[in-house]
């Protein structure tokens, strides 16, 4: 397949039709093979063509636009949601995996452009590489038709997300894998304890520290006590203590 029909394969997908075709092309392309095409064209003396720009600028700019596309979503979709829930959400919704899945479900795998050496190691099915593409993809459609454009392609991916993802997933629920991880691996129970809380009553931020056999591990903070404790399990998940 040519590499054009690769991207009109694209763009029936995200629903639209760029009139800058070389953003789309920035969009997918890797500094590895960025960097390729730059070498080649100093060994040739040829002037530098518009894919030799990685995807990295507008990976910058996408993030920002996905991140408020995903933060209206959520911010009408959950009116009785305080900040530290709505930011869970959206941290279940825009992580690593979850982007390189709809990349995935875009074809835009298929429209990388890799060195060779990264090609070779699996650049296509990096799940981090992916990410960056979607968003740079994002920012490709925003610069290209406009704000309007950008947030209709982001926001109707995001909602049929958000409407697929688990209650785990979705909700951040961290003390669940945690406890099974210490059960597994400790035979105990991991314990919550309060050791903070100040503000006025309708602004409380409560601290949490988690004990697990008599022993701290870290703590968390939140605007309720279950969202102090989701902290600092996420914290302790994250440190990797409990893993076998």
């Amino acid at each position: 397949m040519e590499y054009e029909e690769v991207l009109g394969h694209i763009e029936e997908r995200i629903g639209h039709s760029f009139e800058d075709r070389e953003l789309l092309v920035q969009a997918l392309t890797h500094s590895s093979f960025a960097n390729e095409e730059f070498q080649n064209s100093r060994e040739q003396g040829t002037p530098p063509s518009p894919a030799m720009h990685c995807y990295e600028r507008l990976e910058f700019l996408g993030d920002a636009v996905l991140e408020l596309v995903v933060s209206d979503l959520l911010f009408h979709s959950f009116p009785e949601s305080l900040e530290g829930e709505l930011s869970r959400f959206r941290a279940a919704m825009v992580n690593t995996e979850q982007l390189a899945g709809l990349a995935g479900e875009l074809g835009l795998d298929n429209g990388l452009l890799l060195g060779k050496g990264e090609a070779a190691s699996g650049g296509r099915e990096k799940p981090s590489i992916l990410a960056a593409v979607y968003e740079a993809v994002i920012a490709a459609v925003y610069l290209d038709g406009g704000f309007q454009k950008a947030f209709i392609f982001a926001s109707r991916q995001m909602r049929a997300l958000m409407d697929s993802l688990t209650p785990r997933e979705f909700l951040g629920d961290f003390k669940t894998p945690l406890q099974e991880k210490i059960q597994a691996l400790l035979k105990s129970t991991p314990v919550y304890r309060i050791v903070g809380e100040w503000g006025p009553d309708h602004m409380k931020t409560f601290e949490v520290e988690l004990w697990v056999q008599g022993k701290a591990y870290g703590r968390g903070t939140g605007r309720s006590k279950k969202e102090a404790e989701q902290e600092a399990a996420k914290k302790a998940l994250e440190s990797g203590l409990f893993n076998e």
